[in-house]
């Protein structure tokens, strides 16, 4: 093996760790042609043609979905084929509200949802707009600041983020929803002054470095050695660690960390309602909360 190979192929296994749960088999009749680090859609699971569900979910629990989707086809065996997306809160927001689907390269996704979950500030918004029914609340999460094992550039708290020279990967409030949540951590623990060095200041140098995807894209910078830090949710800090990747993370007062809540509504109008109430009854459930426990989240409020 060469030295270049050597270093690319353990970064291509951690990056399609980092994005996705294991691998599983594809449905008779389908010929697996994936291809690691050129399969570059790992938030898009199923077929939307032939789908008896469609979900589009908040990407930050793309490694729990296997596990519910067992549940509720243990309850619902008649549930088989679902499609579902887990990118960022506002790329899956446009799709509804647009009312199509999504185009990636020169592949075309007709996609018309079924249910939809967000952060409850989106979720409002969509419910204003008709899009969406009453939603339900099934569980919240907070923030940690990632970064490699063993600390080695010493953060202690969101302070530390505004040093010269330390790289951070961070999410891009316009797409991301914990954006918000970020710009609420750092006001608290340093006022505007803070705020504006870590998300404006350190833009304009390079320093910080936004998101062009989804939140995961962080934990793949600190291991290929391209930041220094990020601010994920602390369920991601978690899902890192039990892949066994070298990361870690420090942890971050109450008093200064911003809670997301996450909801989850049966879309206006959806094709398949009485597959989506029975998706929304299993998140109701202990059943569902237990699922979500396990990777780390907390209970709604």
């Amino acid at each position: 093996m060469s030295p270049s190979a050597s270093t690319w192929l353990p970064l291509v296994a951690a990056a399609a760790a980092s994005f996705q749960p294991p691998w599983h088999p594809p449905p008779p009749g389908l010929l697996d042609f994936t291809v690691p680090a050129i399969e570059n859609a790992p938030d898009l699971h199923g077929d939307p043609c032939d789908a008896q569900l469609v979900l589009l979910l908040g990407g930050n629990q793309f490694m729990l979905v296997p596990d519910l989707l067992a549940a509720l086809r243990r309850r619902h065996p008649e549930i088989r084929r679902v499609f579902y997306e887990t990118l960022p809160p506002g790329v899956v927001a446009e799709q509804l509200e647009r009312g199509g689907g999504l185009r990636v390269g020169n592949l075309e996704l007709h996609v018309r949802a079924d249910v939809f979950a967000s952060g409850a500030g989106r979720m409002a918004k969509l419910r204003e707009e008709g899009l969406v029914e009453a939603p339900v609340t099934y569980a919240t999460n907070d923030l940690a600041i990632l970064v490699r094992s063993g600390n080695p550039k010493g953060i202690r708290g969101l302070a530390d983020l505004a040093r010269p020279g330390l790289r951070l990967s961070l999410p891009d409030p316009e797409t991301e929803g914990i954006g918000r949540q970020v710009a609420q951590a750092l006001e608290r623990a340093g006022g505007t002054a803070l705020r504006r060095a870590v998300l404006e200041r350190k833009v304009r140098d390079g320093s910080t470095v936004l998101t062009r995807i989804h939140h995961r894209e962080t934990p793949l910078a600190l291991l290929e050695g391209t930041a220094d830090a990020g601010l994920v949710w602390r369920t991601e800090a978690l899902f890192q660690r039990s892949l066994g990747h070298p990361l870690e993370a420090v942890a971050i007062p109450r008093a200064q960390n911003a809670t997301g809540v996450y909801q989850a509504a049966l879309v206006r109008g959806a094709p398949h309602a009485p597959a989506a109430r029975a998706f929304l009854e299993l998140l109701r459930s202990e059943e569902g909360r237990s699922i979500y426990r396990r990777y780390g989240f907390a209970p709604p409020p």
